[in-house]
């Protein structure tokens, strides 16, 4: 707005009062609240847990720390409290730590005061501005948070190097009047956490030896893993007992959520090919991550971060695009096999335990993808060895098939309705899949195939074989028998 005071004594006459962050974000969240909006856009899954849980936090005024595993939004939750910001706030113009111009707390505020009275410039800040982001490493120092001792700038302005106008300030001095965050703040070293400790709780800072006291107005921030913070030695006790909220994150409780979050970031419309993505697609994808987070292979305390199912399902769509531009074809379907020949997504978003090194990440990968193929046939399929006496088994013609030698081939290469038709003679395969997937979509049927044979060698019934031609599956027993022999 043009018509913002623009001088110390234009805003004293506008009537404006300074309120601190606390109170800022106090208010502006009640009013959120009351027009009952959204708080979190973007954020999925947390409107029961974590949300509330930050709400109370910020209602209180309190200092707070995320603790959760990677890829659990917390950076994301962080920066999104920038929105109970007001959208602009005043500060002296030429002094170095917004200050308020009422009340400046930067010896360079004060002297401008001091000097220009109610003539002293102001600026707008707009609330972007007013947030701050460190990430905690062991080699931050204590100039980098706090501030040091400028020589030159001394020299330059003609002060001594025991002004306080000499110190060139940190970050956290700098992020006056607005958020500061710090993530992974147990990786800071026990030395920088004692002057966080002072800050948090005196407002007193040294820097070299200058015993300055700055009536700081933030809300301090910050992340961690769980586990990082409560072992013993990472994190001082005097600290830990000054974050006076602790909030545990946490990955999707439900399908919906996981599909939500995944097809609200992944980027799949890339223009050269109309890809479609069935929706049992998005449910193996979400699956993946689910099943990679209960496996054995997997180290669970580093996590299994939501950047997983969004990656594979790029990669499995760049896949099919692919493959309909070598065919010279404008549209395709993602199918199951996309989704195994995009290994590459999952391998680096995953730490595997001893066991899982010597199966081999890609063994590895493949194997989630197949449990996660596993639970969306299962709950779409019935049970292959189930006795029903008053029903025919609906698998009955399709084993036969492959007890009498026949065998089904799938390839990615090769284009969906050449394949679909070739499957097509397979007894019962399009009317298992029309049968027990009425939901899925018009064009889909390849990958509905593909769910059904996948399913059924997870369970055992056909024997998968990977070769030059593609995958085929084939009678588990006849495969066994043909081993056996070539042996």
């Amino acid at each position: 707005m043009n018509d913002r005071p623009t001088t110390l004594g234009a805003l004293r006459e506008s009537g404006w009062r300074p309120r601190t962050v606390r109170e800022e974000l106090r208010a502006n969240l009640i009013a959120a609240l009351r027009r009952d909006e959204p708080l979190f856009p973007g954020i999925v899954g947390y409107e029961d847990t974590v949300e509330p849980a930050l709400v109370n936090a910020l209602l209180a005024g309190h200092d707070l720390i995320l603790l959760g595993l990677r890829g659990q939004a917390k950076t994301r939750l962080l920066r999104g409290l920038v929105r109970f910001l007001d959208p602009q706030l005043p500060a002296l113009a030429g002094a170095p730590l917004n200050d308020d111009p009422f009340a400046p707390v930067s010896p360079e505020g004060r002297r401008i005061l001091t000097e220009s009275g109610d003539d002293a410039a102001i600026r707008w800040i707009p609330r972007d501005e007013r947030y701050r982001e460190k990430l905690a490493t062991p080699d931050v120092s204590m100039a980098d948070l706090i501030g040091d001792v400028d020589p030159i700038r001394a020299s330059r302005r003609g002060f001594s190097i025991a002004d306080e106008e000499a110190v060139a300030w940190g970050l956290l001095p700098r992020a006056n009047r607005g958020i500061m965050a710090i993530n992974e703040l147990p990786d800071l070293s026990p030395r920088i956490q004692v002057a966080l400790l002072n800050a948090m709780e005196e407002r007193d800072v040294q820097v070299r030896g200058l015993p300055l006291r700055l009536e700081l107005d933030l809300l301090l921030v910050f992340s961690a893993n769980p586990e990082d913070y409560t072992k013993r030695g990472n994190l001082i006790t005097p600290l830990r007992d000054r974050i006076a909220a602790q909030i545990h994150t946490h990955y999707p409780r439900d399908l919906a959520a996981g599909i939500a979050i995944t097809r609200q970031e992944a980027e799949l419309d890339r223009g050269e090919v109309d890809v479609l993505v069935p929706e049992l697609a998005r449910e193996v994808v979400e699956e993946t991550a689910r099943a990679a987070r209960e496996s054995d292979w997997i180290d669970q305390s580093s996590g299994v971060s939501a950047r997983l199912t969004i990656a594979l399902l790029e990669t499995a769509v760049a896949n099919a695009e692919q493959r309909a531009l070598r065919l010279d074809r404008d549209r395709t379907t993602l199918r199951l096999g996309d989704l195994f020949a995009s290994t590459a997504a999952i391998v680096g978003k995953v730490e595997l335990v001893f066991e899982g090194e010597k199966e081999g990440p890609e063994r590895v990968a493949e194997h989630i993808i197949g449990e996660a193929a596993k639970r969306v046939f299962d709950r779409r399929f019935p049970d292959f060895f189930r006795a029903d006496e008053d029903e025919a088994n609906p698998y009955e013609a399709l084993t036969e098939f492959v007890r009498g030698g026949g065998v089904l081939h799938t390839d990615t290469r090769r284009d969906d309705e050449e394949l679909r038709a070739e499957l097509a003679a397979v007894p019962s395969l399009s009317s298992l899949v029309a049968r027990f997937l009425p939901d899925l979509e018009t064009g889909a049927a390849m990958f509905g195939i593909e769910l059904l044979l996948e399913g059924l060698h997870r369970h055992a019934a056909l024997a998968k074989d990977a070769g030059p031609d593609g995958i085929a599956f084939s009678d588990l027993v006849r495969g066994m028998w043909d081993g056996f022999e070539r042996s």
